[in-house]
């Protein structure tokens, strides 16, 4: 008679097919989770990679530029378009002045020297004096300076439009020194302000008469020349 040997049979108990089971599940919600993070980092970076999210400096925006039309040495018209995708540096000035805006202006040359040639980088020197400040004497002036233009330009036109453009755009003299009639009004600032790509007002407000503060201007145009231009700032698809 023919005996089954059930003794041979391998035993499973409950606990270890539970056990097992769970095991598998595991391994597999590791596995999906690691998936989804691959995903999701993915699409972030397909989402920023042409933005400056890594890169942004940590520099405080403090304003934003708005529209300006002045005009520049050479008789054209210079707007706030012009200076889109440039890191610039902004300056208030005039011709005739023979205290703070020689050492001021030599200061600036410091910054313009840092980054001559470079096409990312311009320097606006606006007249606070546009009444005696012509085109044909920013032009004389500009020309005495002998910088390459294109890249440090040099801005006169309507005092009260210049005079907002300091206060309300650069933030480099106080709205409050505003006086009722604008032919009495008068800036005499030896601040220099700075603006990102973006035509944000950036940093803080630089001291254009004491070394390390031009320095440290220095230093900060550096770092924002690092960002890229942010088509993320309107909107995900704006370009």
């Amino acid at each position: 008679m023919f005996v089954f040997p059930y003794k041979l049979l391998p035993i499973f108990t409950p606990n270890l097919t539970f056990a097992g089971i769970g095991m598998i599940m595991k391994k597999k919600l590791i596995g999906y989770s690691l998936f989804f993070i691959a995903l999701i980092l993915g699409f972030w970076y397909f989402l920023f990679k042409d933005t400056d999210v890594l890169t942004r400096s940590t520099l405080l925006q403090r304003g934003v530029v708005k529209h300006f039309a002045f005009t520049n040495q050479d008789g054209l018209q210079f707007t706030n378009l012009d200076i889109a995708g440039k890191v610039c540096v902004a300056n208030y000035f005039f011709t005739t002045c023979r205290g703070i805006c020689p050492r001021m202006n030599n200061n600036m040359r410091k910054v313009y020297e840092a980054f001559k040639d470079n096409s990312d980088v311009m320097i606006l020197s606006h007249s606070c004096n546009p009444e005696r400040d012509s085109v044909p004497v920013i032009k004389h002036y500009a020309d005495s300076m002998k910088v390459n233009t294109r890249q440090w330009v040099f801005l006169t036109g309507r005092k009260d439009s210049l005079y907002t453009t300091a206060r309300f755009s650069y933030g480099i003299d106080d709205p409050k020194n505003a006086v009722n009639k604008i032919e009495d009004d008068f800036i005499h600032t030896q601040f220099f302000a700075l603006i990102d790509r973006e035509g944000n007002v950036r940093g803080g407000v630089y001291d254009g008469l004491k070394d390390d503060e031009v320095e440290k201007l220095i230093s900060d145009i550096k770092s924002l020349l690092k960002e890229k231009p942010n088509h993320f700032v309107n909107g995900v698809f704006n370009n």
